[in-house]
């Protein structure tokens, strides 16, 4: 991999140009640690039919496997996106959260947990009317993300 660096003093506002063949984790973890560094929004590739949005990490309360597809959730869509569970929880930043073995949780927007001990837990969104289950093995992990995030405000 080749890095350089072109300095032009009339630019308005920097810009990252990253060049490859083809798009894959490498060039993918570069451009979410940019972005994260830089303070700005990482966006995400996701489609419904033949549409494709492209939307701010931030918009998306959780992912779901459904009949093996992966569906991003925001408070009033559901997108198909290309990527795996897996892939996802290396790719997303620190605020997303893997809750069961089917779901990817935002953290940011989460309003409420209900516990339940016999069955899933499930966790509530600011206005949104959209449910996702925590399960037992990872209910302990989440509340305690969920209280660090609380211990810095």
């Amino acid at each position: 991999m080749k890095v350089r660096i072109e300095i032009e003093e009339e630019l308005q506002e920097e810009e990252v140009v990253i060049r490859c063949s083809k798009m894959n984790e490498q060039i993918l973890k570069i451009q979410a640690a940019i972005m994260e560094h830089a303070g700005g929004k990482q966006h995400i590739a996701l489609k419904n039919g033949d549409t494709e949005y492209y939307l701010p990490l931030e918009e998306i309360l959780f992912f779901e496997t459904e009949n093996k597809t992966v569906y991003a959730h925001t408070r009033d869509k559901m997108l198909e996106t290309e990527y795996k569970l897996y892939e996802l929880e290396e790719l997303l930043p620190g605020s997303f959260m893997r809750i069961s073995k089917s779901a990817i949780v935002n953290l940011e927007p989460i309003y409420s947990i209900t516990r339940n001990l016999t069955a899933s837990s499930v966790v509530e969104f600011v206005h949104s009317h959209k449910q996702i289950y925590v399960s037992r093995n990872y209910y302990k992990p989440l509340v305690e993300r969920l209280a660090e995030k609380r211990k810095r405000l």
